[in-house]
């Protein structure tokens, strides 16, 4: 019988060691740490996904750039594009992280897109589910 060997971070075995920085930024020392794996990646699918395109200086192309659509005509063309464009990013900045699904909505009478992303990191147990809602 097959076994499959699930990797554990040897940091997440070290309780007390932070490993990241957590999203919002309002803790009492301006920020909170992240204390496990899940939670750093997390975190940074976060960022990614808040920051737009050309925002980081020295590497334009990171960010998913939803922000920057809330103005923009929405079909259902773009939303497929989106979609496209947020898969391959995530293949480009976080490989190991597998899409298991992808819920993209726009209203655009509102301007509001709504983002739901249900993930899994590759070779581990870390599966989770983040979801994010833009307005104007």
């Amino acid at each position: 019988m097959a076994y499959k060997v699930q990797r554990i971070n040897p940091l997440d075995l070290q309780p007390r060691k932070a490993i990241g920085v957590a999203i919002p930024f309002d803790g009492r020392a301006v920020f909170h740490s992240t204390y496990t794996s899940k939670d750093a990646i997390k975190a940074n699918l976060i960022n990614f996904f808040l920051t737009g395109k050309n925002e980081r200086v020295f590497n334009v192309d990171f960010g998913a750039g939803l922000r920057n659509e809330l103005f923009e005509t929405i079909t259902p063309e773009k939303i497929e594009q989106l979609r496209l464009n947020i898969v391959e990013s995530l293949r480009l900045y976080f490989p190991r992280v597998i899409t298991n699904r992808l819920e993209l909505t726009a209203t655009p009478d509102s301007n509001t897109i709504n983002f739901a992303l249900n993930y899994s990191v590759a070779q581990t147990n870390i599966q989770d589910e983040l979801s994010i809602n833009f307005q104007q």
